[in-house]
């Protein structure tokens, strides 16, 4: 992966929901915690406005992160967010201690490309509909992508895209579809519109039937 991100922490003493208040309130951090791998979990403390800042980037969320907690490196994924229901900002983060040799699960984001010249759309007069945004796959650290793409160029009207469309990196397996063939999802389709002679004769057929 390309990015690259380093976060700078502080060892948390005080732990329970007053202190994490005072923390979030008085001192502009957000509490977190390391766990995993060979080592106890860790429960650290985060520059909030730093800590958003990377959040805006889409790579941090599948990136291999470097950890410096009081001048000792830790390399993690961030595994978990907590936000504000209301207000929206971070309220607590989770990271996940990795290790080079060892698959990990993580959900990575898709990228839908050539929407504008999706068959469906251009020649059909669909709609691109999405039925995910982000698809959880096992790989080793090193290998996790930081994005997937969905190719909708060539997808007819009324066509879907499953998860066995998809080209994966080498080394990077689908969790839903190492399940079987009946985990295999969709992921987007191109639907007619509302209001087209399709749906019309569709309405009527539907109102025959109820008479």
């Amino acid at each position: 992966m390309s990015e690259s991100f380093e976060i700078q922490a502080e060892v948390r003493v005080d732990e329970g929901k007053g202190a994490s208040r005072r923390l979030r309130r008085l001192e502009g951090k957000t509490p977190a915690v390391i766990y995993g791998g060979q080592k106890p979990a860790r429960s650290i403390s985060l520059i909030r406005k730093d800590l958003e800042k990377m959040l805006e980037n889409e790579a941090f969320y599948t990136a291999l992160l470097t950890i410096n907690v009081d001048g000792e490196t830790e390399t993690a994924i961030l595994k978990d967010l907590q936000r504000h229901p209301a207000k929206g900002f971070t309220m607590h983060a989770d990271f996940m201690r990795i290790e080079a040799n060892k698959a990990i699960k993580v959900h990575v984001p898709l990228h839908f490309i050539n929407e504008d010249k999706c068959e469906g759309v251009k020649v059909g007069g669909g709609i691109v509909q999405h039925q995910a945004t982000d698809i959880e796959v096992q790989c080793l650290p090193n290998d996790i992508p930081e994005f997937i793409e969905v190719d909708m160029l060539n997808v007819g009207l009324g066509e879907i895209v499953h998860l066995s469309d998809l080209t994966l990196p080498e080394g990077v397996v689908s969790t839903a579809l190492a399940l079987g063939e009946d985990h295999d999802l969709a992921l987007a389709s191109v639907i007619a519109p509302r209001g087209t002679k399709a749906d019309a004769a569709a309405d009527a057929a539907e109102g025959g039937a109820e008479e």
